[in-house]
């Protein structure tokens, strides 16, 4: 007689870990980018007056992409770094993550802009978050004995 030990499907491999993080950083940049195409077809906007004397800063596509993508890497090198140090990282970098998303509204506060420019940046911030935290919290193993 032959016994087998079957391995829990929840646990990922090293190769499905990256794939659902790479696919995450996607859908945050997917995201932002259709709140973007979303405000232009409404004809929203996006122009930041800067309070140094700048001209005002117009919130492009390219833009939104380029801090979509470094910031959500950003995201998924800082749960990679806590995961191989911290036993509890999923925890500790979902506590992080969402403590950022609430800063990251403090500058959309402050900036001169009419009211439909700073909706479509905190929906932006939202998007990021909507996609990134999730995803990114179900790719980390959970701790050993951890029900949730």
């Amino acid at each position: 007689m032959t016994t087998t030990t079957q391995t829990p499907q929840s646990v990922m491999t090293g190769t499905s870990t990256r794939r659902v993080r790479a696919i995450a950083v996607g859908g945050a940049v997917l995201a932002t980018g259709l709140v973007w195409l979303a405000a232009y077809v409404l004809d929203i906007d996006l122009r930041v007056d800067q309070r140094n004397g700048q001209p005002p800063m117009i919130v492009g596509l390219p833009l939104i992409i380029g801090f979509t993508l470094v910031l959500a890497l950003l995201g998924w090198g800082a749960l990679a770094v806590l995961e191989r140090y911290i036993r509890r990282a999923r925890t500790i970098w979902t506590v992080i993550a969402i403590a950022v998303l609430m800063l990251s509204f403090v500058p959309i506060l402050g900036v001169e802009a009419i009211s439909s420019t700073k909706s479509v940046l905190s929906l932006m911030h939202l998007a990021v978050a909507a996609v990134l935290i999730p995803m990114l919290r179900r790719s980390a193993p959970k701790p050993h004995g951890a029900t949730t």
